[in-house]
């Protein structure tokens, strides 16, 4: 019998220590929710779930921007609603005004309400916002240059390859207004920088509504450009292809949607010189007031297909992220059963370990009978 060590003491303390140091591994489990609370508890598993966790928190986020702008494309359609029912309206005075049976006195009635129209055409443009963000005034839309001050890019559509085009032989009429009769387009070859092939265009490819020129070609190809201070020369466009709305919608780079938003204006809609005060000039609204019409109507079905994409891209973000998050629970969180299950083994072990060492701390005490 030994008194110096007490071994019995020493192996129940240890599986005591080990009890005591399980169950508390057991409340931390039961208490976070999660099986993996450091990474000692699972190294693997913290750095797929850590990697996973940044994944989420990223599809949350890329759910919101889809979600707002269709917030955005909401309103700058609303305003684009409100600008057809305009152009309806005009179209109506128009041909009102077409008809002999009206007088001079009631053109110049039409020509009022006409104005107005316009006007508020311009104004709902111009103010139309999101977030103190201007939405239909052409910074959302794709973006190209001119190599002269005098000509400014003003539209060209998606089908529109980007590139260089030159452009030749504009001149002017008496009334200060473009000619296109002898206007000529060519695109850079890409591979040969300088060269300039010429664009083979239709019949009616090239127009002019006053100093704004406007080229199109098959398939949806179409630019418009705005002439000043009667300038002849050659200019050369070119359409980069930034600038239009960036909207994030996935958790990683290059993951976005470019939203386009056009310019409206009614210079750009060709209706600003509209003159309602004889049947002339009524008759000449009612060619212009349908191609209006019909530039509306092509960016209202644009912005709609956006807007359909990103109701499917927010399912698809929400379904992405009720699997990852299945995932993610899978490996990180704690089976709360199981967990139980543990903490109470570990509970009564830990009692029966501190009544162990107890009696095993009494073993000692029978050497005294040795010395009675």
């Amino acid at each position: 019998m030994k008194v110096n060590f007490n071994i019995s003491a020493i192996i129940a303390n240890n599986q005591l220590a080990n009890s005591d140091n399980n169950l508390a591994k057991a409340i931390e489990r039961l208490s976070s929710g999660y099986r993996i609370n450091k990474s000692k508890d699972d190294t693997v598993g913290m750095a797929i779930t850590n990697k996973m966790e940044q994944q989420l928190n990223a599809l949350e986020k890329a759910t919101q921007n889809a979600t707002n702008g269709m917030a955005v494309i909401q309103t700058a359609e609303g305003a684009l609603n409100e600008i057809t029912e305009m152009l309806q309206r005009l179209n109506e005075l128009a041909v009102k005004g077409a008809t002999a049976s009206v007088t001079d006195d009631d053109r110049t009635a039409i020509e009022e309400e006409s104005k107005a129209l316009l006007e508020e055409i311009d104004r709902i443009a111009s103010d139309t916002e999101y977030n103190s963000q201007k939405l239909l005034d052409g910074t959302m839309d794709l973006k190209g240059f001119a190599d002269v001050e005098d000509v400014k890019l003003n539209y060209y559509s998606d089908e529109t390859p980007s590139g260089k085009y030159q452009i030749t032989g504009v001149a002017y009429l008496p009334d200060g207004s473009i000619d296109p009769a002898n206007v000529q387009v060519a695109m850079e070859n890409p591979v040969n920088s300088g060269n300039f092939v010429p664009v083979v265009l239709p019949t009616d490819g090239i127009s002019a509504n006053g100093t704004t020129l406007t080229i199109k070609n098959i398939n949806g190809f179409e630019i418009k450009a705005d002439y000043s201070n009667n300038f002849a020369g050659t200019a050369v466009l070119d359409l980069k292809g930034f600038g239009a709305m960036v909207v994030q919608i996935g958790a990683n780079e290059s993951q976005d949607l470019l939203v386009r938003i056009p310019k409206i204006s009614t210079k750009n809609l060709g209706i600003e010189d509209m003159d309602f005060t004889n049947a002339g000039g009524c008759k000449d609204a009612l060619d212009a007031i349908p191609e209006a019409l019909s530039f509306i109507s092509t960016v209202r079905s644009r912005l709609g297909s956006y807007e359909n994409r990103l109701e499917h891209t927010v399912s698809s973000l929400d379904t992405s992220i009720e699997n990852l998050s299945n995932s993610y629970a899978t490996i990180r969180d704690t089976d709360m059963a199981a967990e139980m299950t543990e903490y109470t083994k570990f509970q009564v072990l830990q009692q029966a370990g501190t009544s162990i060492l107890a009696q095993a701390n009494q073993r000692p005490q029978a050497a005294l009978q040795l010395l009675q």
